[in-house]
């Protein structure tokens, strides 16, 4: 099996499939190994995971750790501003995304009650409203338009303000913020300006809610005094970076991908019911959140292969909700298809906590984009749309847009 297919030395970026595909030679690897050797720029021999059983087992299992501190994290591709990793990462308080029960059990519990299904469904309206109102101001303008700075990146970022009572009019330097956390080869120290100016401001909104709280999250959170202002600034980042970034880049990359098949896109504007199933398949198709990192911490038998203790993993989410052993067709988006069991919120303890907020935000965002601009259409060629592969969240920088009648 090994003799299939050359080991990977570092993970395979380039969109060379299109847009919306895994890199070819991830999908070669997956049908020939799904769990696969492969050697890191940094000369460490870890493992990429591909393929859709093996990654759903991994996730589910603990003893492939998501803390950063036990051992040294080796990065699966070039990164000419970032130094090589020779220690462990210090692990940041209330960041539970990068920890390991109990930990991460005792932090997660705190929010559960925030984002349940019920709550959603609660805040659905109130969120339509939200994007009809972003809708109404992207109207008003002269196509052509970015349609990512006039609504793929506000709707998911005044949702996530309110929620977490985060003032709207300080978007900006959030938004500027984390874009520079994100950019997979910033030197170490614009990263580090980008971070600590992010959780500075976090630290005094959060001291200010635990001395004056409002009717938010971070304001209940600060209402637990066994919770240090620390962890209030972790869980904070953790939030508020996922909340919008995330969102956002499903946005604007899934109106991208509609309108490259317009076909699809005709069939949920004659059929507004298609909207939840297709809001999954986009999910799947596109998987924005691609690449995740484990740390074996003993030595695992997986696919048929045996992790050793010590290597980092890499999953590719991408990979594995495109593996055609899991769903038919996977390289063709389809709107009448059930992509229920997609792996693009993970799997396991780590499951995204605000996957139903996610999917409010989606299905009230298309519904009304498709609704409201029936002739949308790129103003640019598709090959011309600058991608986000320099980006640790895949979409697109910049969505030109426009129409040809007036929006109602």
């Amino acid at each position: 099996m090994s003799d299939m297919v050359p080991t990977p030395h570092g993970l395979p970026m380039e969109r060379d499939a299109g847009p919306f595909d895994p890199p070819r030679d991830i999908s070669r690897l997956r049908e020939a190994r799904p769990v696969s050797p492969m050697v890191f720029p940094d000369g460490h021999e870890g493992w990429l995971v591909t393929g859709y059983d093996a990654v759903r087992q991994l996730m589910a299992d603990t003893r492939f750790s998501s803390r950063q501190d036990i051992g040294v994290l080796h990065v699966p591709y070039e990164t000419p501003g970032m130094p090589v990793m020779t220690e462990p990462s210090p692990q940041v308080p209330g960041l539970f995304v990068a920890m390991d029960p109990p930990d991460h059990t005792r932090l997660r519990r705190k929010l559960t009650g925030a984002f349940t299904v019920r709550r959603m469904k609660q805040l659905e309206e109130h969120i339509r409203d939200i994007a009809e109102r972003q809708l109404d101001e992207m109207a008003r303008l002269a196509p052509p338009v970015d349609l990512v700075k006039e609504f793929a990146l506000p709707v998911p970022s005044l949702v996530i303000c309110e929620l977490l009572g985060v003032p709207y009019e300080d978007r900006e330097n959030f938004q500027v913020n984390s874009a520079q956390i994100m950019v997979k080869d910033q030197s170490l120290e614009e990263k580090m300006a980008a971070y600590d100016a992010l959780t500075g401001y976090l630290a005094e909104l959060v001291t200010r809610k635990r001395a004056e709280p409002g009717d938010d999250i971070l304001s209940d959170l600060a209402g637990h005094d066994d919770l240090t202002i620390e962890e209030l600034v972790g869980i904070a980042f953790l939030l508020l970076l996922a909340g919008h970034e995330t969102t956002a880049n499903m946005l604007a990359l899934g109106t991208f991908a509609l309108l490259e098949h317009p076909e699809q896109m005709a069939e949920l504007r004659a059929d507004p019911e298609l909207l939840p199933d297709a809001v999954e398949e986009l999910l799947r198709y596109l998987s924005v959140g691609d690449v995740f990192f484990r740390y074996a911490t003993e030595d695992i038998e997986l696919g048929g292969e045996t992790i050793g203790k010590g290597s980092t993993v890499i999953v590719s989410l991408l990979a594995a909700n495109h593996d055609p052993e899991r769903f038919e067709h996977p390289d063709t988006l389809d709107v009448h298809r059930r992509a229920r069991g997609h792996l693009s919120f993970g799997h396991g303890i780590h499951q995204c906590l605000g996957q139903q907020l996610a999917r409010v935000e989606m299905r009230a965002g298309f519904a009304g984009l498709l609704r409201r601009f029936p002739t949308l259409e790129l103003a640019i060629p598709a090959g011309e749309v600058k991608l986000k592969t320099d980006m640790n969240i895949y979409g697109v920088h910049e969505l030109p847009v426009t129409w040809k009648e007036t929006a109602r």
